[in-house]
């Protein structure tokens, strides 16, 4: 395992409902990170083809209009794109966690992607629970979707934007040795000066605390809404006021809470590009493992059920049922 990790936050606009257009842009940042010394780097929540914005702004029947678009925009988790994006991976010898909306069927979730510095897609994961009004796009994930990758960086997990105040499923990631921790977030741009719970002091604390509470490092990608967002999303004046542009806080913690890497402006595209020292994970364990020393077991327990949970399960040579007359 590396001692000093160098990894990077994506900080930027989607192309909006572009699938194509999507897949050069984030071959692109893979460069850009690869030319900045980046082993790793991870991007924003549903980054491919950008998150559905218009559930938030008006009734769900007013947004029907964008749902075919994005549904044909969205991506297989086998399909050429992400074969493009691996390839970029390895190319530039690059670990990859990609956030994107995911088709499968005639459903979508949120989904992340782990790509190895080979080209490898080491696992794809879905949100376990999309939040509020998510659930009137996106399905949910299973206990499958709880997960950490071994690589030759760490152990990489991740998860989706309010994932992050789900106690148990912090709890989980922990207790599976997680040491870089990939949170996965849209803008901060909704409801400015009004839902403090949307906004970015708390969900920047939830990156935050995540780190401190797993004693992980914590890169936190974070996408921005500029004028073509708004312009997509917004044909009132009324949804601009809801849907702000800015919102970008991409961050990187370490595993005892200190910021690293320099911030971007909320406005600013970009990467947030930080070396990760491994030898504070050791001091903040030290402290308090909540899953070893700093545990009381014989109190409190988790229970996981990790299983996949398919719609539809075969089952072969069962003999057909016979009737009596």
């Amino acid at each position: 395992m590396a001692k000093v990790v160098r990894v990077a936050a994506v900080q930027a606009e989607p192309k909006w409902l572009d699938l194509d257009a999507g897949v050069r842009q984030v071959i692109e940042l893979i460069g850009q990170a690869a030319a900045r010394g980046a082993r790793l780097v991870v991007f924003p929540e549903t980054f491919l083809p950008g998150y559905p914005w218009w559930i938030w702004l008006d009734a769900p029947a007013a947004g029907m209009r964008f749902v075919p678009g994005y549904a044909e925009n969205s991506m297989t988790r086998d399909g050429a794109e992400l074969r493009r994006i691996a390839a970029s991976a390895a190319e530039h010898g690059v670990h990859v966690v990609l956030g994107f909306s995911e088709r499968a069927g005639g459903s979508l979730y949120m989904a992340q992607a782990f790509l190895s510095d080979t080209g490898e897609v080491l696992g794809v994961r879905r949100k376990l629970k999309p939040t509020h009004v998510e659930r009137s796009v996106f399905g949910e994930g299973d206990g499958s979707d709880l997960r950490v990758f071994e690589t030759e960086l760490g152990r990489v997990g991740g998860l989706n934007c309010w994932e992050h105040l789900q106690p148990l499923v912090k709890y989980a990631l922990f207790s599976f040795g997680e040491q870089i921790h990939a949170a996965a977030w849209p803008s901060f741009s909704l409801y400015r000066g009004g839902a403090r719970a949307l906004g970015p002091e708390v969900n920047t604390a939830a990156s935050l605390v995540y780190a401190v509470e797993g004693q992980c490092f914590v890169v936190a990608s974070c996408a921005t809404v500029g004028p073509a967002g708004q312009e997509l999303f917004c044909d009132t004046e009324a949804k601009r006021q809801l849907l702000a542009q800015g919102g970008g806080f991409a961050r990187i913690f370490g595993p005892e809470g200190t910021p690293l890497g320099d911030e971007l402006a909320e406005d600013e595209e970009g990467l947030v590009v930080a070396d990760l020292d491994f030898s504070l994970i050791a001091i903040a364990k030290s402290a308090a493992d909540p899953v070893g020393h700093y545990s009381r077991p014989d109190v409190l327990r988790l229970y996981v059920n990790r299983a996949s949970t398919p719609r539809v399960v075969e089952v072969e040579d069962v003999p057909a049922p016979t009737f009596a007359d």
